[in-house]
């Protein structure tokens, strides 16, 4: 265990768009680094927005990969705990499906209602 902490204090996740005006570098700590090339600033705000996240998102998506292949290693690939969930975000997905669930269902259920008040003339 100590060992796989050790690990995961060096692991750093990179992402640079395809044009290469934007890398980043995310880490166990959060945003390690951020580079913009000079021709970054012609885009405009929105569109330099837009791909500062969707880098950002690459780079977060490369750490936990390289999180879920250490852990792996550590405990064996049938034992992992990362994987028990679908990875670090799977219990937050989980309950973000279960949300969406709830409120499919909440608006059937009023609907339903609502009919049933219209046909009552109440």
């Amino acid at each position: 265990m100590e060992e796989l902490q050790r690990t995961i204090a060096t692991l750093v996740g990179r992402a640079q768009d395809e044009d290469g005006l934007v890398a980043v570098e995310y880490a166990a700590e959060g945003l390690r680094g951020l580079e913009l090339h000079p021709k970054a600033m012609r885009l405009s705000s929105g569109e330099l927005a837009e791909r500062i996240k969707e880098v950002f998102a690459e780079a977060s998506r490369d750490l936990q990969r390289q999180l879920a292949e250490a852990a792996d290693q550590a405990f064996g690939e049938g034992d992992n705990p990362l994987r028990t969930f679908g990875g670090p975000d799977g219990p937050l997905e989980q309950v973000q499906e279960a949300g969406v669930a709830y409120d499919r269902a909440f608006q059937d259920v009023m609907g339903e209602l609502d009919r049933i008040r219209r046909r009552l003339e109440l």
